[in-house]
């Protein structure tokens, strides 16, 4: 694994417009491609491997929660219990998630978190690195079939929506337009009618159905929110969500609420403390006291919002933002490389049940947070 200086090209910022990557200078230049990290197949196939296993264990960790009744430790609603049982056994589709990872190319990828219900970063890792790929290095390769994968996976699901057309909805902003107008767009390759409305232009009749901006009853939506704010809403909404239960078809599921917490993290260390891919976690602040150092994380920030690092009893890095009062998971702190000064995290991407690419941000902080850039990748060797 290196990083490797690079020229710009000169149109890059057109190019990647044109590729629906709008903001890609938001709060500085977040698509960097004056450098890019170089891997050995090797060290793909390490990637790869451990991505699917990790995929593996959080679906038996799920499956351990709901048998334990471990929810209220990871802040899960009551309420929402009986809705998150119910889906789990009926396996509603699933498209996708991204376990963020530290890995120097030297010991096994280490697991900091795992998006499972919305994360993005996707436009960039599975079509705009892929053209800068084809357009600077079109004899190399790259870890990435994230496109074809989400078209097939999406002509997978397509028996198993309901109703005539699935809605993609999430909140009005560049970065989520950004991330559901390409979903939306490999769901129609597929050959699924699709509509799309913000979150907030979604209603409810008077006898618990949703609707669209139409007044068409929702059936089958893919939503970009979410699902601790989903179940926070007003209570005609969770009242419907409840009437409704697994009638309807909510992509992500609401299983996923188990592993979009990260508490989760802890569960994890707790069935599999053998495995190569973890770091210590506890939802008990004692336990770090045997560890040198570590991470505190709310259970259900974003961004690298609310993150501690302390070393030695010393704090090292602190983030601001609104989360906490959910509780926190504490983690052993990873080794992440320093590539002069850059801190890089690999975000691997499940589509499906399986690994299926790779993106890489880099920050100048240990945290990696909305400061960070994007910068491609490729394998050599």
């Amino acid at each position: 694994m290196k990083r490797v200086a690079h020229p710009v090209r000169a149109d890059w910022q057109k190019k990647v417009e044109a590729l629906g990557l709008a903001w890609h200078s938001a709060k500085g230049a977040y698509w960097n491609e004056s450098a890019y990290y170089s891997f050995t197949m090797d060290e793909v196939l390490k990637l790869e491997d451990a991505t699917n296993k990790l995929h593996a264990m959080c679906l038996e960790t799920a499956q351990h929660i709901i048998e334990q009744r471990l929810f209220l430790k990871l802040g899960i609603p009551s309420h929402i219990i009986p809705l998150i049982e119910a889906a789990w056994e009926q396996e509603p589709p699933s498209i996708y998630g991204r376990f963020d990872l530290a890995y120097d190319g030297l010991g096994p990828p280490k697991l900091l978190e795992y998006n499972a219900d919305t994360p993005t970063s996707l436009v960039e890792a599975s079509v705009v690195q892929w053209f800068w790929l084809q357009e600077q290095f079109p004899a190399k390769d790259q870890f990435n079939s994230m496109h074809e994968r989400l078209i097939e996976h999406w002509k997978g699901l397509f028996p198993f929506l309901q109703g005539e057309r699935l809605h993609f909805a999430g909140m009005d902003d560049i970065e989520d337009g950004m991330t559901l107008a390409y979903l939306r767009d490999t769901a129609q390759q597929a050959g699924i009618t699709c509509e799309t409305l913000t979150m907030d232009q979604i209603g409810v009749t008077s006898d618990g159905f949703f609707t669209d901006a139409e007044d068409r009853v929702i059936e089958s939506i893919f939503k970009l929110y979410p699902w601790e704010w989903i179940v926070a809403e007003d209570e005609r909404f969770v009242q419907a969500l409840l009437q409704r239960g697994t009638g309807m078809q909510w992509i992500e599921p609401v299983w996923k609420m188990l592993l979009s917490n990260k508490g989760l993290l802890a569960v994890m260390w707790d069935l599999f403390p053998d495995s190569p891919y973890l770091l210590p976690a506890s939802l008990d602040v004692a336990e770090t006291l045997t560890w040198d150092a570590y991470v505190r994380k709310p259970l259900l920030s974003r961004e690298g919002a609310n993150v501690t690092v302390t070393m030695f009893d010393q704090t090292l890095v602190e983030s601001q933002g609104d989360y906490g009062e959910e509780g926190y998971v504490y983690q052993a702190m990873a080794s992440i490389p320093d590539f002069d000064g850059r801190h890089p995290v690999i975000g691997s991407w499940i589509i499906g049940q399986e690994a299926a690419g790779i993106g890489i941000r880099e920050s100048k902080r240990i945290i990696t947070d909305n400061l960070s850039q994007f910068v491609p990748h490729l394998i050599e060797g």
